[in-house]
């Protein structure tokens, strides 16, 4: 892993997933990949050094493999019909080795980068059932608690969003309550466009700070999944 302090992303960050986007072969990608390499791979590997203390204070159970919590740009075509072979984005996940292998039963933190900005945030994909109920129970024992933990999360601009159930799972909570019960799994994101503060150190404190906010809430989550 690169030992460089994180300063940022560049343009030039931006303007490599914009020219993938358009030239998604693999001669233009070996034509490019020191540019791959110096502005997107070593400073996304350089972030998440920035991260790992503020990270380790929320989970030090946390897999801190840079292997483990950042995706490959290189897409597995086999069994999909889109045939492209490089993702045009980037993304990292902070969450517990699970040994099954079951990523879906555990909460995790997760960034994401593109051409158009970055989105980041926290919680379940794809969760089995069992947990999702789980979630649901703690919240009805615990609604003033839960409503506690998250309202701080929301108020820095995250939103809940999850796949939904075509009917409404009927409850007796208040509105504010009512996205947590709809969605097969729920996360909250905050999406941003491309803007100054992605090109600065300071970047690294901004997502430090707004997981450090959502410890609370992924403590919660993590006593539903009950692993």
């Amino acid at each position: 892993m690169s030992t460089l302090q994180f300063t940022g992303f560049t343009p030039a960050t931006i303007q490599f997933f914009k020219d993938l986007k358009s030239n998604n072969n693999k001669p233009w990608f070996d034509a490019h990949k020191p540019v791959y390499v110096s502005e997107i791979l070593n400073r996304m590997k350089t972030l998440i050094v920035a991260l790992t203390p503020a990270m380790q204070s929320i989970d030090p159970k946390f897999d801190f493999n840079p292997n483990k919590i950042l995706s490959r740009i290189y897409r597995d075509i086999r069994f999909s019909p889109d045939k492209t072979p490089y993702k045009t984005h980037l993304w990292m996940t902070f969450q517990r080795f699970i040994p099954d292998g079951q990523w879906e039963s555990f909460p995790a933190f997760f960034m994401e980068i593109s051409e158009e900005g970055y989105d980041y945030g926290m919680g379940l994909y794809g969760s089995k059932k069992k947990i999702i109920d789980n979630l649901r129970e703690r919240i009805i024992d615990e609604p003033d608690h839960f409503r506690e933990i998250t309202e701080p999360v929301l108020k820095r601009g995250f939103n809940p969003e999850g796949e939904t159930y075509k009917k409404p799972v009927k409850n007796d909570l208040p509105e504010y309550f009512q996205p947590w019960f709809n969605y097969k799994y729920a996360y909250v994101i905050k999406t941003c466009p491309v803007g100054k503060e992605m090109f600065s150190e300071k970047f690294a404190e901004i997502l430090a700070d707004d997981f450090l906010t959502m410890k609370p809430f992924y403590e919660f989550l993590v006593d539903a999944c009950d692993i």
